[in-house]
């Protein structure tokens, strides 16, 4: 197993106050969270970090789940944190669900956005796809990158969420933020599911969006089994980004149950 990495991260709030973890998803960054950080960094001292391979975190060659599990502790390590309630978002959450797993003592709770703890079919693989092939040394702006992408990436959100890792260098070069050839290669990992050893007998939220299908009825044993208190709620009108396209929506639902657990 990798050992863990120091991952960037950023924190809001006062440090008086119960710590909250965010882990945003495959191909994000400390930005996706931003709007839940801001909601609640009023009662929470927020921790918003960036994964291995994402933002200005570390690249390495492997992501199994218990190396990124470490990552999260050796975090909570730095900032002296004993307890923190989790949210993790798709990826996130299976690293999140995966902490919890292994540590459940310094979890107060744990919220789940959008993604069990199952093994998924490979989705993503066009998109590494897309994002391999823009022509890095051809770009005069970012239109250009989002003209080369929509040949195979229909949804303009979609693309406008991938090229928020587009950076140019201090040379004027533009590069990724995130480490495509350890994505690929790493990739089986990715998609697999979260152990099933040990239980996390704490508080748990599962908010699914209504028009995805990540989390589905046959995956309810999957997440029983492992997290016997789980909640569901359910966001009508909304995809797998459920907490970026009905925020107030999204923030609210965390809120309440993180306040239910704080009386």
């Amino acid at each position: 197993m990798s050992e863990a990495v120091k991952l960037n991260y950023e924190t809001s709030g006062d440090r008086e106050n119960p710590a909250l973890v965010l882990i945003h998803g495959l191909f994000g960054d400390a930005d996706n969270l931003k709007s839940i950080s801001r909601e609640l960094s009023d009662s929470y001292y927020v921790v918003n970090v960036e994964l291995r391979n994402h933002g200005s975190s570390p690249w390495t060659d492997s992501m199994p789940f218990p190396a990124m599990a470490a990552d999260i502790s050796a975090v909570l390590d730095a900032e002296n944190i004993e307890q923190a309630h989790l949210l993790g978002h798709s990826l996130g959450g299976k690293v999140a669900m995966e902490f919890a797993l292994r540590h459940p003592k310094q979890v107060l709770s744990l919220v789940v956005a959008d993604i069990a703890p199952v093994a998924y079919d490979a989705r993503h693989t066009s998109i590494l796809d897309a994002l391999e092939a823009v022509k890095l040394s051809d770009l005069k702006s970012r239109q250009d990158a989002d003209k080369q992408l929509s040949e195979s990436i229909n949804e303009a959100g979609v693309r406008m969420f991938l090229l928020k890792n587009l950076r140019k260098n201090e040379d004027g070069e533009w590069h990724w933020r995130l480490n495509l050839e350890g994505l690929r290669k790493c990739y089986e990992d990715l998609i697999g599911e979260p152990q099933r050893e040990g239980k996390y007998q704490g508080p748990v939220l599962f908010i699914r969006g209504g028009r995805s299908d990540y989390i589905q009825e046959q995956h309810r044993d999957a997440i029983t089994s492992r997290f016997p208190k789980a909640e569901a709620k359910t966001i009508a009108e909304t995809g797998h980004w459920l907490h970026a396209e009905k925020p107030a929506v999204f923030n609210g639902i965390v809120r309440r149950f993180l306040e239910e657990q704080n009386t």
